[in-house]
């Protein structure tokens, strides 16, 4: 008899508290066969394992696999393919299967690439994308203010860059967020001047782990490197409470 194939469940884990994960995050965990997440080809850590621990099954195989986070696509593709067919072969034997991923899974997330060649070669395997709170959404509750009201506009774009993505779509957003602030900051504050939105900045690392830091002058990135869970929240109508 040919053996039912399992369900892979993308589950995003939020940002840094295990107190953030959904409810259906933790029922799934609770229950699932194998627990996968992405680690450096450096080390084995995987920061969305230490905040989803208190909730994984003690009978989980718990198990980080490499990623590569270098800017050559080739190398990326061919790791991402590795990984794949180490979960598909889990899978195929009739595991469940939940691959962690920090924030939102399919936000910015390592899991959205993974889903991707999946749905590609195993178009068969049964996947749940379990959504989580993401960094940006955490950082907003976290400094008691509001992303959008009313019909204002929310541009969320990536840092790692520097400023050219704000500079293409910002100059007219009424709120914007820029994830992954930790490279290029002087460019991304310059961004932020000429978009007229860095006076009315705020940066924060880490949100809800122990070293959380809210930056309530970006400009202090300049002089101290930001930590590489850094992003920054600017509104051009509603300034901050500093």
């Amino acid at each position: 008899m040919e053996t039912k194939t399992g369900t892979l469940y993308g589950i995003g884990v939020g940002p840094g508290d295990p107190d953030l994960l959904t409810i259906k995050a933790v029922k799934i965990l609770k229950n699932v066969d194998v627990v996968f997440a992405a680690s450096s080809i450096k080390n084995k850590h995987s920061l969305a394992v230490d905040i989803a621990r208190l909730h994984i099954s003690g009978d989980a195989d718990v198990r980080t696999l490499p990623f590569q986070m270098s800017n050559n696509e080739a190398e990326r593709g061919k790791l991402w393919e590795q990984n794949a067919k180490i979960i598909l072969l889990e899978l195929q034997e009739g595991r469940s299967v939940a691959f962690l991923t920090l924030g939102d899974s399919l936000t910015y997330s390592t899991f959205g690439y993974l889903l991707k060649i999946i749905k590609q070669t195993a178009p068969h395997i049964n996947v749940v994308s379990v959504p989580g709170i993401t960094s940006y959404q955490a950082a907003a509750a976290r400094i008691n203010t509001p992303l959008v009201e009313g019909d204002e506009s929310l541009l969320i774009t990536s840092g790692a860059r520097g400023g050219d993505e704000l500079r293409k779509y910002g100059a007219s957003a009424d709120n914007v967020v820029l994830l992954k602030a930790y490279k290029n900051v002087a460019d991304i504050n310059s961004a932020l001047k000429d978009a007229n939105l860095l006076e009315n900045s705020i940066g924060i690392s880490k949100c809800g782990r122990k070293d959380e830091k809210i930056v309530k002058d970006v400009r202090e990135f300049e002089k101290r490197k930001p930590d590489y869970w850094t992003l920054v929240i600017a509104k051009r109508n509603k300034p901050f409470d500093k």
